[in-house]
């Protein structure tokens, strides 16, 4: 933290003395806005709607610096003012339809999209443009935002669908050309944003901007080297371009996940780079919460809470709390994690949350024994957005933990079903979850006639131990087997002599491969039951009594004062039969 406040505290000197020197242009405050220089652009855009308050523009990328950092109000109030000037204004209903979409009112933006749509002049790419941004907005940078929110496809189609017609209008608009590729690129359209990058590259080969958002391209197809050459002639024209160092550092972290050997070397390389990257912006607080999202993927939570805990003695934004409430928590600091996570829920206007603020709040809780309101709040978090199918998966682990195994079941099926990310381990989970639901309401049952045992469990169980075996690429696992025999077992008769043996082959198949490996303390439970079955099997259905003697021998070995055991050597099992 010394080193990056040196670094910003240079970068401040050198802020306030170029703003000095500066010719307030619009030009020059949209220089800094594409340079991330948000600081530095309000300070000069604020002076332009003074100074030239008689043109809209100024008004419409003041309140664009403000949507880009999520001061959605200031943003609303700037484009109104614009809009005031300038009835006709398109830029300004543009963003005013930015707004409108970051705050879910879909028909107000709408309708303003479309105003401005119509209002842009033939051949006036730019409200197009930030009309196709509009729809991409809360996120920036790469594909995800700092709400931790990524592009859905209606929004995506709905930009590329504006944006196509700005490039008809416009055709050499690069602003146009490289939003068109961001909004492809959000949903892995590759080519269509290799087109959209390369077109804007050919009319200006040094466009710091199209240069970058060509290297994210290479970096999403894992050619590292590639991006960083993206990267370095986005430097080379212009070395004070700070989102070349943000997108770099972005491509170190990925290579570090794609190579063990050179993680801690990456990661090193990746937090120099970030350092490089604020030291080129303003350090302002905004600035300093994307470094705190950068710190929550290196996964740097000691650093992540003293910046969070600078930056809340400032009070200047709220979602501090988020990053704070994190950090402490994964530093076990649970007190400190539920003060400020508690404060960011009830105080947030409800749409900046997020499906991870609840469930930070919810662990947080269960972590302090107050599991009551912290299954509400994993609750919540469940329900706060569908769209966001990967939350699915740690809320289910946080259900699996505190052995809740029918909500756990049930956030598994979510997250099995939807994300591209789910393990064979997570389908494990899902269908022991299910097993283990099903098997607690049929024991409630049996002191409760009135308890309604759900048997569509005993499906989805079975279902998601099948997806594991045919997934497999080596030989079944004896754990898999032996839980997907215990749930056709469930399946099976209750009455011995019409057994269907639904079970069987998956006993049969886990007996092999246990006693292959070995008996120990960890199986030799599971031994006993698929022993104990078979032998009720070949004793019952099979009338095979030398074979039911044989598996109730192994199991009387294992346990001889299981009360099965001693019941069959009681009846079934004596020597004169």
């Amino acid at each position: 933290m010394k080193m990056i406040n040196k670094i910003a505290a240079a970068g401040l000197g050198l802020l306030f003395t170029g703003t000095s020197v500066f010719a307030q242009s619009l030009d020059d405050a949209k220089k800094a806005i594409d340079a991330e220089q948000y600081q530095k652009a309000k300070s000069m855009l604020k002076n332009l709607t003074t100074t030239q308050a008689d043109k809209d523009e100024n008004f419409f990328y003041l309140g664009w610096v403000y949507a880009k950092q999520e001061y959605m109000d200031s943003a609303k109030t700037a484009f109104t003012k614009g809009i005031a000037v300038n009835p006709k204004s398109a830029l300004n209903y543009a963003g005013l339809g930015a707004v409108a979409h970051v705050e879910k009112d879909n028909s107000t933006a709408t309708t303003d999209f479309n105003m401005a749509i119509s209002l842009a002049g033939k051949k006036n790419g730019t409200p197009f443009q930030y009309v196709g941004l509009g729809y991409l907005l809360p996120v920036s940078g790469s594909a995800v935002g700092p709400n931790g929110s990524a592009v859905t496809p209606a929004d995506a189609n709905a930009a590329i669908a504006v944006l196509n017609q700005g490039k008809a209008a416009d055709p050499r608009n690069i602003g146009v050309l490289i939003a068109l590729g961001d909004a492809n690129r959000s949903q892995l359209k590759s080519n269509d944003a290799y087109e959209a990058y390369s077109s804007a590259l050919a009319i200006d080969p040094n466009s710091p901007a199209a240069n970058v958002a060509e290297g994210v391209l290479w970096e999403y197809a894992d050619n590292i080297s590639g991006a960083v050459d993206q990267f370095k002639k986005a430097l080379a024209a212009n070395p004070n371009y700070g989102p070349a160092y943000r997108e770099w550092a972005e491509t170190d972290l990925r290579a570090a996940k794609n190579d063990p050997t050179q993680y801690d070397a990456m990661v090193k390389e990746a937090a120099d780079n970030y350092k490089k990257f604020i030291s080129l912006t303003d350090y302002s607080p905004e600035t300093q919460m994307r470094y705190a999202d950068f710190l929550i993927r290196t996964k740097d939570y000691a650093t992540l809470q003293t910046v969070a805990t600078d930056l809340s003695k400032s009070k200047s934004n709220l979602r501090v709390y988020r990053y704070l409430g994190m950090a402490a928590y994964e530093n076990k600091d649970y007190a400190t994690a539920q003060s400020a996570l508690t404060k960011w829920t009830t105080e947030a206007d409800p749409k900046r949350l997020i499906p991870s603020d609840y469930l930070y709040l919810g662990r947080t809780q269960i972590a302090l024994k107050n599991d009551s309101l912290g299954i509400l709040n994993l609750k919540k978090a469940l329900t706060l957005d569908t769209t966001q199918v990967d939350i699915y998966g740690e809320i289910a682990a946080s259900f699996y933990g505190l052995q809740k195994y029918q909500d756990a079941a049930e956030a598994y099926k979510v997250y099995t079903d939807k994300s591209r990310k789910a393990t064979l381990n997570d389908h494990y989970k899902e269908g022991f979850s299910y097993y283990e639901a099903f098997k607690t309401q049929l024991i409630a049952k049996s002191s409760n006639p009135n308890v309604k045992v759900d048997s569509t469990m005993l499906t989805q169980a079975d279902s998601a131990f099948t997806y594991i075996e045919r997934k497999l690429p080596t030989k079944p696992i004896a754990a898999i087997v032996y839980f997907h025999a215990a749930v056709k077992d469930f399946e099976d008769s209750n009455d011995r002599n019409n057994i269907k043996g639904l079970a069987k082959p998956y006993y049969e198949q886990f007996v092999q491969l246990t006693e292959a490996s070995g008996i120990n303390d960890s199986n030799k439970g599971h031994m006993l039951d698929a022993y104990i079955y078979l032998g009720n099997y070949a004793e019952f259905k099979d009338k095979d009594h030398t074979k039911a003697l044989d598996y109730f021998t192994k199991a009387k070995a294992i346990d001889p004062t299981d009360a099965r055991v001693t019941y069959y050597f009681q009846t079934a099992g004596k020597p004169s039969r």
